[in-house]
């Protein structure tokens, strides 16, 4: 996935309505001197901006822009609808999300909203109209950004009444007739069956687990509801303004389709946030994580990149990189030094337009006090600061660092999340945990990789394809990987359920060409591995495969655990790193693909002209020929 070129620029989250107006003159001269050109603002200020209802105050905006971008800085302007003001509950008291448990998501912090409440769609349409009138056709705002961060808080699927109605419009709209739905649902199964679809509850407070094709609507209808409510807000700004417009996603949020909300996006942007999210959302052993406690996965930023370099078809930013400690994480550790100089540079090696530190300066009050800042609360400098400046510095040195296309791709699907969040068979079977495990073996092969969504049908120049977990194959992409010529690996789980949440017959996998089919599965504890012939082992996840695919590794109780046809792998249980290893490896060599593997804690990325090698270790490290810092970053041109 190619992009054109672009220079690449820094940025920084501000909240002028934090700060005494004395102070925005030198704030912004400070920002442009050490290289600064993007600065968000507004996302958060719907109070300030209509303190009673109808009543507008656009005059600390507009000085506040003119003072931004008179200083040179070019503003990103974000829409306020995810923090309604107070007197919004009053007008709408019923537009809070509610929660599995029957509980309401209460005032007092922020997303304090159901995106099914159309009384509230309408005012969040009335102040983005507003909004767009205003400063769509503003010279200093050079770009918007919806909302903020839709998901954050576990704020996607909502179990309110305003819920069950959208959703009962949503079942109407798709089955015609509750008959349909009964037989898609399978509903016949424990007495479940509807005569009307004023009688379909939603999915929570059931005695035992609710229909899992129940569940999976219900999913697809909340994903729905981000997108319509995107979309709103991205119909009205494109009426005023020819200005991108980004949304600002986050990392391990799967509860919505980023690629459906991204289709009305012109930029996918995403929250960074490496040290708060090693510690708080991501699965390794304690060791590891003390190893890399100040400086974040060598991974999770890149899957991140990629992934947003694809939703956003080619255009992506970092809108909010963590600069120092932050808040919010069971433990909030300060980056090693040179970390917020490496996370830029590996962003930018991504294919990234901006990276946007978050914040400007740290908050000395409410929630946030404890997230630092590029400034102290006292205005004097902290750490990254300096690292941005120098950042800036060598970006003015070579600013573009367009990626080359990889040798390789990695199919991910939000709804395959969804599934096996639903039924998952095992614990510890999680989506998102294998496709980045995947993501990860092909990083310590020493590979670039682009992500591509379920509805590609293009795979020129892959030499690799790796498709994990894919709930189901939708229609034509099965056909496109067939014709792509690339080598391609799937499993486990792969194509084993109907879009309607049923086992398919002919059984899974069902795959273009491949004798193959899961007689049978097993999910199993950590301390129960599936040791296999010539090394490694299934961990947590093992198929009983059937049929006369090429048997390419044993078990050692002699079962297939890997077969084969032609061009089409498929990986009957979840590789541990020694058997992701083998299985990659020799899908590399198959293909053509070189690798490289990597020490401990070091990543490559190419692009078109350079090289560029992270270092994500405590201590230098020699490789390649190359002496690379502690928590450092290198690159050499490429010769090739």
């Amino acid at each position: 996935m190619t992009e054109p070129d672009r220079p690449r620029h820094l940025g920084v989250c501000y909240y002028p309505e934090h700060w005494s107006e004395d102070q925005w003159a030198e704030d912004a001269a400070r920002m442009v001197a050490i290289g600064l050109t993007y600065v968000r603002i507004g996302e958060f200020a719907w109070s300030r901006l209509e303190p009673e209802p109808g009543k507008m105050d656009w005059d600390w905006l507009d000085r506040a822009i003119a003072v931004l971008g008179g200083a040179g800085l070019q503003v990103v302007l974000g829409t306020p609808t995810a923090t309604p003001p107070r007197w919004m509950l009053t007008r709408h008291s019923d537009m809070l999300a509610v929660d599995a448990q029957g509980r309401p998501r209460g005032f007092g912090s922020r997303r304090h909203y159901c995106f099914s409440h159309r009384g509230y769609r309408e005012d969040c349409a009335r102040i983005v109209t507003l909004l767009a009138e205003r400063y769509g056709r503003n010279p200093h705002v050079a770009a918007w950004q919806t909302d903020n961060e839709y998901g954050c808080h576990d704020t996607t699927v909502s179990y309110s009444p305003s819920a069950l109605t959208a959703f009962r419009n949503w079942l109407a709209r798709k089955y015609q007739s509750p008959q349909a739905l009964n037989r898609a649902w399978g509903n016949v199964f424990w007495s479940m069956e509807y005569a009307s679809f004023e009688d379909i509850g939603l999915p929570n407070l059931t005695v035992t687990e609710a229909n899992p094709a129940h569940v999976m609507d219900f999913r697809r209808f909340a994903s729905d509801e981000v997108v319509s409510f995107n979309k709103l807000q991205t119909d009205i700004i494109r009426r005023y303004t020819d200005a991108p417009i980004a949304h600002n996603y986050m990392g391990r949020i799967v509860d919505f389709d980023h690629f459906d909300v991204g289709a009305d996006l012109d930029i996918a942007s995403w929250d960074s946030y490496p040290l708060g999210f090693l510690s708080d959302r991501l699965e390794a052993d304690e060791a590891f994580k003390l190893r890399f406690l100040r400086q974040g996965h060598p991974d999770f930023q890149a899957f991140h990149h990629d992934l947003y370099r694809a939703v956003g078809r080619g255009r992506w930013w970092v809108m909010e990189q963590q600069p120092g400690p932050v808040n919010w994480a069971p433990y909030n550790p300060d980056p090693l030094p040179g970390m917020a100089r490496l996370w830029a540079w590996e962003a930018f090696a991504h294919g990234a337009e901006a990276v946007c530190y978050f914040r400007w300066r740290q908050a000395p009050f409410a929630q946030e006090q404890m997230h630092a800042g590029l400034l102290r609360p006292d205005s004097a400098p902290a750490p990254a600061y300096h690292a941005t400046e120098q950042v800036a510095g060598e970006l003015k040195a070579m600013p573009l660092t367009d990626i080359a296309p990889a040798p390789v791709a990695l199919v991910f699907d939000y709804p395959s999340a969804w599934a096996w969040s639903i039924q998952p068979q095992g614990k510890d079977f999680d989506y998102f945990r294998l496709a980045f495990a995947m993501y990860r073996g092909l990083r310590q092969l020493g590979l670039s990789v682009d992500i591509l969504p379920a509805s590609a049908r293009d795979f020129t120049g892959y030499g690799l394809v790796l498709v994990p977990g894919l709930f189901t194959l939708p229609e034509g992409l099965a056909a496109a990987l067939q014709a792509s010529g690339a080598e391609i690996v799937a499993g486990p789980r792969t194509n084993s359920k109907t879009p309607d949440f049923s086992i398919p017959v002919p059984l899974p996998p069902a795959l273009p060409g491949l004798d193959c089919r899961i007689a049978r599965v097993e999910s199993l504890p950590a301390a129960a591995p599936v040791p296999l012939a010539g090394g490694g082992a299934f961990v947590g996840w093992r198929e009983r495969l059937e049929g006369t695919a090429e048997t390419v590794i044993r078990a050692e109780d002699g079962t297939s655990a890997v077969v084969r046809s032609g061009r089409m792998t498929y990986v009957g249980g979840w590789p541990d790193e020694v058997a992701l290893a083998r299985i990659l490896g020799e899908a590399a060599h198959r293909a053509g693909v070189t690798v490289t593997p990597m020490p401990e804690g070091v990543r490559q990325r190419d692009t078109k002209t350079h090289r560029f090698y992270f270092n994500y270790n405590p201590e230098p490290v020699v490789f390649n020929g190359n002496e690379l810092p502690a928590a450092g970053v290198l690159w050499t041109p490429r010769t090739t």
